[in-house]
């Protein structure tokens, strides 16, 4: 697991956040989370939904699996993150969605990306939709900034990527 996400970060990051292959059409965006028990900093590719006023949905539906992704735990522990979407890197704040509202935006979802209906239905734990809103005055565009200025940014704050099976657990 650790190889493949590493593969998708380093695509991510060369191509500007594209990335190809059963992702080329899909909006990603890289979460920088701390574990909750270890306080280590982790990065994970992430399948997102842009809004149109600049916040972004994530869905933590661990391909249907009955338990939530690692991560999610994360988030839940810390909800000030960094995240990197196109050229961009900029903080987050993370919300779980909840009632009607996490209702609306997950028929969204499934509408615009119909497998997450199937993961829902092969898990009896309801998937948790997560909505990221920018906090002001952070957002870095990396393409304006300059390349040693960036160089020194990515040695701060991009860790390496960690294998799945190290991620805290609750």
């Amino acid at each position: 697991m650790g190889d493949w996400n590493t593969r998708i970060i380093e695509e991510f990051r060369a191509n500007e956040g594209k990335v190809g292959g059963q992702f080329e059409d899909a909006s990603l965006i890289l979460i920088h989370h701390i574990g909750a028990k270890s306080g280590t900093e982790r990065v994970n590719p992430v399948g997102c939904f842009p809004r149109l006023d600049g916040r972004f949905v994530i869905i933590a539906s661990n391909g249907g699996a009955p338990k939530n992704p690692d991560w999610y735990y994360n988030l839940r522990a810390h909800q000030e993150i960094n995240v990197e979407f196109g050229t961009e890197i900029f903080a987050v704040t993370v919300r779980e969605l909840e009632g009607a509202e996490r209702e609306q935006v997950w028929a969204d979802a499934v509408s615009a990306v119909p497998n997450l209906g199937g993961f829902q239905s092969q898990t009896t734990r309801t998937i948790p939709v997560l909505l990221l809103t920018r906090t002001p005055d952070t957002q870095r565009d990396r393409s304006a900034a300059s390349p040693s200025l960036y160089r020194r940014q990515a040695a701060c704050s991009l860790p390496p990527v960690r294998r799945h099976d190290e991620y805290d657990s609750p």
